[in-house]
């Protein structure tokens, strides 16, 4: 395949993304770099070229056409306009988009009107409040826009919020419903052809989100048993069951949900069932 044939991937350089986008991706089968100031690496044995950039400027390249597909943060792609949509959600970098302001807990959005607002995402508050008909002045901020109310700047906040630890520390309450609930997305140009590689892609990512979220099951049970511990491990389709070297007696494998194991293994014991173990799925296609 020659250069021209690459699927262009942009992955986050930097920032609360970069790290979990390429253990993903690695995950998934895909070269990663190891040098934090690559800025481009060609994984010809799967015809990708991944492309390094800051992740608010990724949905801006992929909307313009020049890059096939990006990782980027659903929040960062809403306020960026660009013309590219999400195409699957990736399941990490999870965070809220909230407003925040001095007693704010008795505020409603329509208060808002006529506030001076401080965010690092204007565009994605301006649309919001022209959802609901109200207009306010944006005070467009790089960083640490919990400051801002306190330095006479701003009246309120806008911001990503993950424990609101910060917020508080400022004296500010949240207040209203979230904005947006955002996490990591895979996204490609507004009404453009799949490329070629996008479904082999995101099969292998489904195939990394399913073996995070499950782990695998392993453990011996009486035929007497059998069926209470199927009810416990009914696994995605049905339990893999294997006769033993021991008159009545089978070993069962299931998949499960991680977070549910310690749970699901004192349920299986409570059968009658031994022998458990639960083992890590490193990589899966369902």
């Amino acid at each position: 395949m020659n250069g021209t044939d690459l699927l262009k991937i942009a992955v986050p350089n930097k920032g609360s993304l970069a790290e979990s986008a390429s253990s993903m991706l690695r995950e998934a089968g895909y070269r990663q770099r190891t040098d934090a100031k690559e800025l481009v690496l060609v994984d010809d044995a799967n015809g990708v070229e991944f492309y390094y950039l800051r992740p608010r400027d990724i949905a801006v390249y992929v909307g313009e056409g020049t890059l096939d597909l990006g990782i980027t943060g659903r929040d960062m792609l809403l306020d960026s306009g660009a013309e590219a949509d999400e195409v699957m959600a990736l399941g990490f970098g999870g965070t809220r988009f909230r407003f925040a302001a001095p007693g704010g807990t008795t505020m409603t959005v329509a208060d808002l009107a006529g506030c001076r607002i401080a965010t690092s995402y204007p565009g994605l508050v301006r649309d919001y409040l022209g959802r609901y008909g109200v207009t306010a002045r944006l005070i467009h901020l790089d960083g640490a826009v919990e400051s801002s109310v306190r330095l006479g700047v701003a009246d309120v906040v806008a911001d990503v919020v993950e424990t609101g630890t910060t917020l508080k520390r400022a004296g500010l309450e949240l207040f209203g419903d979230p904005i947006l609930e955002s996490e990591a997305i895979l996204i490609q140009r507004r009404g453009a052809d799949a490329p070629a590689g996008l479904g082999l892609l995101q099969r292998r990512i489904n195939g990394v989100i399913t073996a995070r979220d499950y782990l695998m099951v392993d453990y011996n049970v009486s035929s007497d048993n059998m069926e209470a511990a199927f009810r416990v491990t009914p696994g995605l389709d049905a339990p893999t069951v294997s006769p033993l070297a021991k008159d009545g007696w089978f070993a069962v494998r299931a998949m499960i949900p991680a977070r549910e194991a310690q749970r699901i293994m004192d349920d299986l014991w409570e059968t009658g069932a031994d022998a458990i173990l639960v083992t890590s799925i490193h990589a899966c296609r369902l």
